[in-house]
């Protein structure tokens, strides 16, 4: 890998790749799993223990990238004005919103109707990073306060439960409850990430970046990294035991050891529960610190996506669904179901197509391999480009 020239830190770009890849992962098992369109991997009746990892691996990657996006915003801002960075983080947070509701709905349906409208993590950054432009102003006290309570506290929450389509209730689905509204025959919008938690989240990441300026000690820094860790995961597992608070849906024993396992691990992702934060994010600030001072080939490869992270992101969506395309008229399907209209959802067109697992990650090897090297051209490309303002918005 060529030498580039570079003040970002390359532990967190490699954690921001791991996760990339790995989310690659779940958007083929979306693509080309069997029962994947209507299914739920997490079922304990019905799930693996492989299916259940794969589904539960690819948790990582959203808590990962919203947190990693609080920690980015903050190094940026580290070398602007507060007015510089609050323009930053309010016109890149409105932009991915336009480019969640125009291009990523695009990509993931192919529907130039729109007919099915999905707010998924790209919505959830733009939205936190416009609430987070706002909050820089704060003490950061205060701001860690803030983070803590989103995060911890939101849980308290779920037992309100809205049912209508009224104002009220869509602006509670927005920030608490994931809904799918039917509008009409034709037409669907799926909240799918509720903003609350992801809100603390980002700030909580925010806040993280001091761990990273230049006059931090890297000592100390690792030590803090051992103990929040450490720390997150311990809560998990103490929290977690006394079923009572953390998550949406407790946990149970089942008539076998593996379904009990499944049950225990069975965690709310939309919006995402406390202890599903802590059983995410616990891991990553571990893997941070074993990967602080890391420079080998491996950790050039995953290096190559965290440093192009949108990119990557909207290149893979469209590949995956290209290849699904394909993957449909193989089977002996009809390639106009892999336009996924409201009515494909509706009507459940594409009920009895899929593969197995082995070929989902094949796909998804063969998918990473070749998005490597169009992902390193733009790596360099944007190096090289660093007096081009655009690019930092891709």
């Amino acid at each position: 890998m060529m030498k580039i020239k570079t003040s970002r830190i390359e532990s967190i770009d490699i954690l921001r790749g791991v996760v990339m890849v790995i989310m690659a992962l779940d958007h083929v098992r979306d693509y080309f799993h069997y029962d994947s369109f209507f299914g739920d991997p997490s079922n304990i009746e019905t799930t693996t223990p492989i299916l259940f990892f794969t589904r539960f691996i690819t948790h990582y990657c959203a808590p990962i990238f919203i947190f990693l996006a609080g920690t980015s915003a903050f190094l940026y801002g580290s070398k602007k004005t507060k007015p510089d960075l609050f323009k930053f983080l309010l016109t890149r947070g409105i932009w991915l919103i336009f480019l969640e509701i125009v291009v990523n709905n695009f990509i993931w349906t192919f529907d130039f109707s729109y007919s099915a409208q999905i707010f998924q993590v790209i919505w959830a950054i733009g939205f936190s990073m416009i609430c987070l432009s706002f909050l820089i102003y704060l003490p950061k006290k205060i701001l860690l306060a803030l983070g803590i309570i989103l995060v911890v506290g939101h849980n308290a929450l779920d037992n309100i439960i809205m049912k209508g389509e009224g104002f009220q209730d869509i602006v509670w689905y927005l920030m608490h409850q994931q809904k799918f509204l039917v509008i009409n025959p034709d037409h669907v919008i799926v909240l799918q990430y509720p903003i609350i938690p992801w809100i603390g989240l980002i700030i909580l990441g925010y806040l993280f970046g001091i761990f990273y300026q230049k006059d931090f000690n890297v000592d100390d820094r690792k030590k803090w990294l051992l103990r929040l860790g450490f720390g997150l995961i311990i809560l998990f597992f103490s929290i977690r035991g006394l079923n009572i608070y953390g998550d949406l849906t407790t946990w149970s024993t089942q008539d076998t050891m593996t379904k009990t396992i499944f049950s225990f691990f069975s965690l709310s992702k939309y919006p995402p529960s406390l202890l599903f934060i802590c059983i995410t994010l616990g891991p990553a600030l571990l893997f941070l610190y074993l990967v602080d001072s890391t420079k080998n080939k491996v950790s050039d490869f995953f290096l190559v996506f965290g440093r192009v992270p949108l990119f990557y992101y909207f290149l893979h969506v469209l590949l995956i669904h290209l290849l699904a395309i394909g993957g449909i008229l193989i089977s002996g399907g009809d390639w106009k179901n892999m336009i996924l209209t409201a009515d494909v959802f509706m009507e459940a067109k594409l009920m009895n197509y899929g593969y197995s697992l082995p070929i989902v990650y094949l796909i998804w090897i063969s998918v990473i391999l070749l998005l490597y090297p169009l992902s390193k051209k733009y790596m360099i490309y944007k190096s090289k480009n660093k007096n081009k303002w655009w690019l930092s918005y891709l």
